[in-house]
Formats: structure tokens, sequence, C-alpha cells
């Protein structure tokens, strides 16, 4: 009987120790996310989802009534929506990851820097103008024998940016196509659908290199080089690489869930537009 009491004791012993762990872990992620600046992310997503909207509305929906489109896009591209897809596919994603060397690397004043730098050219391209000017200079800068330049398409090329931004755009255009065949306005078969994207996918790796190269070659020109060599020596780093993958399969996710989501609503809006 003692024996067993003693079991019992230890039982709840280890309990409170397991969610002092857990509590902890989850401390951890959140101030990850705080590091990372996800919210602030999400709060360009948006601006850059209502500009997405208002394309589609042109190309789409010439007749749609301006004000409730707007509405919906707005609804669908709703901040707090996104940060909690994001959260939980973040957290699921590194659910046994070390986050202590990706803690160190972010909370120092390097990893601080380079994420500021980065939202900075993030909330400049929404300057369709200025994107422009970033996409011209990166051309012209590749010509120069630029040491920038080599450590940007070396960071593009030692994380796989390229194929992973091409892999959630050609998956976010998906899940748009059958968002608009499921509401009713695009009736063909999923292997049309999927042969219409995949025919995307040359002209979308073209498209996602420039736009990489323009993105971080602005994000960058302010750092310091060994600076800019140290975030991409992280980025080789077992960590790096998990951190890499976790980003963009949360991202990713998000979008796939928004795209589909546009779809059905221009499925709606088309349907709802006087004959």
């Amino acid at each position: 009987m003692a024996r067993f009491f003693r079991l019992i004791g230890l039982v709840f012993l280890l309990v409170p120790i397991g969610s002092v762990a857990l509590a902890d872990r989850e401390s951890d992620l959140d101030r990850l996310m705080d590091l990372l600046a996800f919210d602030e992310t999400i709060a360009i997503m948006h601006e850059e989802g209502l500009r997405y909207g208002g394309q589609l509305a042109q190309d789409m929906l010439p007749d749609a009534d301006a004000e409730s489109w707007k509405s919906t896009v707005t609804r669908i591209y709703d901040e707090e929506k996104m940060l909690i897809l994001i959260s939980r596919d973040f957290r699921n994603e590194l659910s046994d990851a070390d986050l202590t060397p990706m803690l160190d690397y972010f909370s120092g004043a390097d990893g601080r820097e380079v994420v500021a730098l980065e939202l900075d050219a993030r909330r400049a391209f929404l300057n369709p103008g200025i994107e422009a000017e970033a996409v011209d200079q990166f051309e012209a800068m590749k010509g120069e024998n630029s040491a920038l330049i080599d450590q940007v398409e070396a960071l593009i090329s030692d994380s796989d940016l390229v194929e992973f931004n091409v892999m959630g755009t050609l998956n976010a255009s998906l899940m748009f196509y059958r968002g608009l065949s499921e509401g009713g306005v695009y009736d063909v078969p999923e292997s049309e659908i999927l042969a219409d994207v995949w025919s995307q996918e040359e002209e979308t790796r073209r498209s996602s290199r420039e736009w990489l190269g323009a993105f971080l070659t602005k994000a960058y020109q302010p750092l310091e080089p060994e600076k800019l060599e140290v975030y991409a020596s992280f980025y080789r780093t077992p960590a790096g690489r998990e951190l890499n993958r976790a980003i963009f399969a949360a991202f990713d996710q998000m979008y796939e869930e928004l795209s589909y989501l546009m779809g059905l609503a221009v499925a709606e809006h088309m349907s709802s537009e006087p004959l």
C-alpha cells in the first residue's frame, strides 16, 4: 500500500512538470513568432490581399458591386483569422524542433535588424511603382559584379526560395480554381485544372526568381555584408532549414485556404451579377 501511494505521489509530481514544460514551449513559440513579426507581416498581407482583390474585380468582375466585393475581400483577408491559421500550422510544423538556435539568432540585434529590413521592403512593395523600380535595380546590379547580388542569389539558392515560392503559388492557384469550380462558374474536369496550373510553372519560376531577387536586394542593401553572411549561414544550419520549411508550410497552407475562399467569392459574385 505504501508503494502504491508513492507511485500516486510520483504521478501527481509528474503532471505539473509536464504542464510546465508544455507551457514553456508554447511561450517559446509565441516569442519566436513575435521575433519574426508575424502580426506585422499579416497586416501587410492583408493590404496585399485587398490589392489583389481589386485586380480580380477588374479582370473577372467588372460589373460587380464595388462595395459588396470590397467587403467580401476584407472579410476573407481578416487579420485575426489569418494569424490564427498561421499560428496553428507554424506550431504544428515545429512541434518537435529545437527552438533554442532560432530564438538565439532572432532575439539578437542582427536578427532583429534583418526582420525589420524585410518588413520595410515588403511594406514598400505595396506601392507597385517601388516594386517595379526594385526589379529594374536588381536587373541592373546583376550586370555590375555586385557582392550584394552574389549574396542574395546564394541565399535564394541555399534556401530553395524559388522552389518554395513556385510550389506555394501553384498550389494557391489550384485552390482558387477549385473554389471557382465548386462555386459553379468553372465547369471543367480536375485534370484540366491541374494541366492549366502546371502550364504556369516556368513563368511562375521566372517571376518568382525576379521578385525574390528584387525584394531581397532592396531589403538587404542597408545591411553590412558580414551580417548578411551570418544570416545566410543561419539558414544553412539544421535549425535554419527547419524554420524555413515551417514558415513556408504555414504560410502556404494559409494562402491555399484564402485562395479557395477567393475562388468561391468570385463565383458567388459572378452568379449574382445582372444579366
